[in-house]
């Protein structure tokens, strides 16, 4: 396959290009304001900010697949309008597309979440990722909507890092005991959704791990595996703060697993200590 991935200087974006051009595709790879470190695949400037800079991509490269896992948290230019922008050039020169959207589409009322649930974000990040959602649903029906929640790797995730900080005293805060969700490894997500990208499959699947674990929980596990101080981490409940954001939302990914060889294993599985 021809693919386009648009975000590459992120966590996810860098493993897709790793995996994809360890298969053998030809690669192509888009940046905002720095190219990544990928080697052996193509770079190109394109900020899906800028609409006028996505339809000249699209003319140069002539992917066969669009994956998008670029998004900015604070940042609705790029995560929704952005992410449209690029659905409907996609469709227009007859690309598929991949949109990586987040379990921050619900709001945790009803904790468990299967494909067919109707997103009810509280964040501004939950509001774009739908809005994106949506528009793709309508304008373009063959797309694949991949939900995903916390993406995990070997020590280079954010969760990790934070992890790291709070261990080893280099910064202050608490893990939240309340703030469940069913993290993913970075390598297992990017494996199935290269497989989404080369399949029939479409609409809106989820792409989480079977897990279902606390961030406290979750930065335990993390610290066990690296030889941190696990009684360092400090415990506290998101619903005693003055964080936003829904507090127990577990994707189901049951019947996405079906779908795609590569198994999605869960956080107590990835995370296990070697001995």
């Amino acid at each position: 396959m021809n693919i386009l991935i648009v975000g590459d200087s992120g966590f996810l974006g860098r493993e897709l290009a790793r995996q994809a051009r360890a298969l053998g595709h030809a690669v192509t790879a888009t940046y905002a304001t720095r190219a990544g470190d990928v080697p052996r695949i193509r770079w190109l400037p394109m900020d899906l900010r800028r609409s006028e800079e996505i339809a000249p991509a699209l003319r140069e490269v002539r992917p066969d697949v669009v994956v998008n896992a670029a998004a900015r948290r604070a940042d609705w230019a790029t995560t929704a309008d952005g992410a449209i922008r690029l659905a409907m050039a996609a469709a227009q020169h007859g690309a598929r597309l991949v949109q990586v959207s987040s379990d921050a589409v619900f709001s945790g009322a009803d904790i468990r979440y299967e494909e067919s649930a109707t997103p009810d974000p509280l964040t501004p990040y939950g509001a774009a990722k739908a809005a994106a959602e949506t528009a793709i649903r309508l304008f373009c029906p063959a797309a694949v909507i991949a939900r995903t929640s916390l993406i995990i790797g070997d020590g280079g995730s954010a969760h990790e890092k934070l992890v790291h900080e709070l261990a080893t005293g280099e910064r202050q805060g608490a893990l939240f005991t309340d703030d469940i969700r069913c993290p993913v490894h970075v390598a297992d997500l990017a494996g199935a959704l290269l497989e989404l990208a080369d399949s029939a499959h479409t609409g809106v699947c989820h792409l989480a791990g079977p897990d279902e674990v606390s961030r406290h929980e979750l930065g335990v596990l993390i610290a066990a595996r690296d030889g941190l101080d696990v009684s360092a981490l400090t415990a506290g409940r998101r619903a005693d703060s003055r964080f936003p954001g829904a507090l127990d939302v577990r994707l189901d990914s049951t019947r996405t697993q079906r779908s795609v060889r590569t198994t999605l294993r869960g956080a107590r599985d990835f995370l296990r200590r070697v001995r």
